[in-house]
């Protein structure tokens, strides 16, 4: 007797939570180095890596989960707030790319069927794990 296969749950990808405490963690050190730097120059300078290090850690933090799906379509989250598709609306793909000798793999959300078209691009550090197990999970829920 085989037991009726349960439907597929909701799945969730998000940046790992260490790289977020190393960005917050560095744009501390920048900040202080800032601060007690001699020349203006030096000054602007790490005050501005302090800034983008905090904007990462911020990002990584605002933006979890990055990506969600469901059996009812996917949504993606940013700093701005959440953008939601349905199946129907996205195409999901796998891209390989060679960049700087190496080969890197990324996953396109093209949604140019829904109201609002958009093509996000997601890689390992916004999903936190391998793009392509994300992709065969994401086909796997739109089934």
């Amino acid at each position: 007797m085989t037991s009726p296969q349960s439907p597929p749950t909701a799945r969730t990808w998000a940046p790992k939570i260490e790289l977020a405490a190393l960005a917050w963690a560095l744009a501390v050190a920048a900040a202080l180095w800032a601060a007690f730097a001699d020349d203006p120059p030096g000054r602007v300078l790490l005050g501005t890596v302090a800034l983008v290090f905090a904007l990462a850690g911020l990002f990584g933090v605002v933006a979890r989960p990055r990506l969600t799906a469901d059996p009812d379509g996917v949504t993606v989250r940013g700093l701005t707030g959440r953008r939601r598709w349905t199946w129907a609306e996205v195409n999901v793909r796998l891209v390989r790319t060679r960049r700087l000798g190496r080969d890197v793999a990324t996953i396109e959300l093209d949604a140019d069927n829904a109201v609002e078209p958009a093509l996000i691009v997601l890689g390992r550090l916004d999903v936190g794990t391998d793009p392509e197990d994300v992709v065969a999970a994401l086909l796997e829920l739109r089934t």
